[in-house]
């Protein structure tokens, strides 16, 4: 089994259920399967078996054929979060070694800066251009090719996604998640996420393609439900309502922060939101009061995932359930949970010296699994300190209470999730301290109603400089993607550490929250 057949199963057992919707297309499982088998054929004969395929698209069906196909011709498929500066591109391209990349019309201005600087990229493919860009057009591309299943014996532990999340160091890891992870993803969502998907079922993306809503996708395929994808780049709840009534949407994965805009907007009384029965949402910190509005605006079509690159999405999950707490303050109080493990999965707190804690206790949450990853591509020192004595350390810390509910209280890793997207304070520190007139920097999450966390930098400058925020900001956009800049620049004269010469984020965090 592989990530890729499921589109070829429902092909089969239902040819004529629809795959892809978009404004202005529908396309079937049988069609469908037919354009996955051409560009999966493409690419063993452009790039061979085995080759990394980077993906840099909108919210296009096409993003995801290309990420279907890349998988079902036992190539690696690298999907690049469409927010990332050029220069970031470069680096992920560069460290997967991937030779092709698919690109959507949108980003036609950032391939024409990011060329120079992958030289060894062979084959640039764009979708949606029209024959208006040089490169080779997408629907040209698969109509050279059989619509034949590609001939190709793939291992379930070959590498079918390269998941580049960053760490501690400042530069993006590549998470190897193969096609048994994959594989026990869909099979987790089917048992807990969402039992009660069917093939009349329409999932809807609206977040990016490259992270979780793709995952989610997985289920929805086995079983030939529709996926759409009728929004612009912006996300706007207008339109969110809109879709979900015109197309009778019953699925969709949102990051809290989408939930709270949605929350925000009193257009949703227009429109018929009959259809939704399953919002899926994770990625960052979810406040109890903003679920319990949710709850109470939306009804109970709320489920939470826990997961991470490492293990993708479905390590813990609160069910819709879980949701229905009525005034049961400890039921209340489990809405801060992310749940519980999955079937597949299973979830120990450990101390420093790998010691299994006490129920209550706080500790690092790690996880055994077949949803693991193989490992950090190119990193074995990385691969060897996160996979310990046969557990993953997620670097997240916690504890779980007396009937297994899991609760995260920090993160080891100091990581902040705005909006749904990990940004790890050391990348932007490293920014910052490039600037000429900067000595020290920290980096630190501080909590926001909106966003779930916002990026402070404490910054101390250096002796006869000046430099103010708008500096410190601008700087940051012109060097990395703009929405891991500050919103908050505080300059101090001196960083609190200890006696190791340590920062004392816990202090910066304390005094932002004042």
């Amino acid at each position: 089994m592989h990530a890729g057949h499921w589109v070829q199963r429902s092909a089969l057992r239902t040819p004529n259920n629809i795959l892809w919707i978009s404004e202005d297309r529908r396309i079937t499982y049988k069609d469908g399967a037919s354009r996955i088998n051409r560009v999966s054929n493409a690419l063993l004969a452009s790039a061979g078996k085995g080759a990394r395929v980077a993906i840099l698209c909108a919210n296009r069906f096409e993003g995801l054929e290309a990420f279907l196909a890349a998988m079902s011709a036992g190539c690696t498929a690298v999907p690049m979060n469409p927010r990332l500066h050029v220069q970031e591109y470069a680096f992920l391209i560069s460290d997967s070694g991937a030779r092709v990349v698919f690109y959507s019309e949108d980003f036609a201005d950032h391939v024409a800066e990011l060329k120079p600087l992958v030289p060894e990229v062979k084959l640039w493919t764009c979708i949606g251009g029209e024959h208006r860009s040089a490169d080779t057009d997408y629907e040209d591309f698969l109509l050279q090719f059989p619509a034949t299943p590609p001939d190709v014996v793939i291992d379930p532990d070959d590498i079918a996604w390269l998941f580049y999340t960053s760490g501690t160091t400042g530069k993006p890891k590549g998470a190897m998640e193969t096609h048994r992870n994959l594989v026990t993803m869909c099979q987790q969502f089917l048992l807990g996420v969402v039992p009660d998907v069917v093939s009349s079922d329409v999932m809807f993306h609206v977040a990016p393609i490259s992270h979780g809503t793709a995952s989610c996708m997985m289920p929805h395929l086995a079983v030939g439900a529709a996926n759409a994808f009728p929004l612009s780049k912006s996300f706007k709840a207008e339109k969110v309502f809109e879709a979900i009534e015109k197309y009778r949407v019953t699925s969709t994965f949102m990051a809290p922060t989408m939930i709270t805009m949605l929350l925000q907007s009193d257009s949703h009384t227009g429109y018929d939101l009959s259809s939704l029965k399953n919002v899926i949402y994770g990625g960052g910190p979810m406040y109890v009061n903003q679920l319990q509005k949710s709850l109470d605006v939306f009804g109970n079509v709320f489920v939470q995932i826990y997961g991470q690159g490492e293990a993708p999405m479905t390590v813990a999950s609160l069910p819709k359930a879980a949701h229905m707490v009525g005034d049961d303050e400890a039921k209340i109080k489990r809405l801060a949970s992310c749940g519980r493990e999955m079937p597949g999965v299973r979830i120990a707190i450990l101390d420093d010296n790998d010691a299994e804690v006490g129920v209550g206790e706080f500790g690092e949450v790690c996880v055994r699994s077949d949803l693991v990853m193989k490992g950090y591509w190119n990193r074995p020192e990385a691969t060897a300190e996160t996979l310990r004595n046969g557990w993953l350390h997620t670097g997240d810390v916690g504890y779980l209470d007396t009937e297994g509910y899991l609760f995260l209280t920090d993160r080891k890793k100091d990581l902040i999730i705005s909006g749904g997207s990990n940004i790890y304070p050391r990348e932007v520190e490293e920014v910052i301290c490039s600037h000429p007139a900067v000595a020290e920097v920290a980096v630190v999450g501080v909590p926001d109603e909106v966003w779930g966390e916002l990026v402070k930098a404490v910054v101390v400058l250096r002796s006869g400089h000046r430099l103010d925020a708008a500096g410190v900001i601008e700087h940051c956009k012109a060097n990395m993607a703009s929405y891991k800049k500050p919103s908050v620049v505080q300059f101090i004269d001196e960083l609190p550490k200890n006696a190791a010469g340590k920062v004392l984020k816990r202090e910066l965090r304390s005094t932002a929250c004042e």
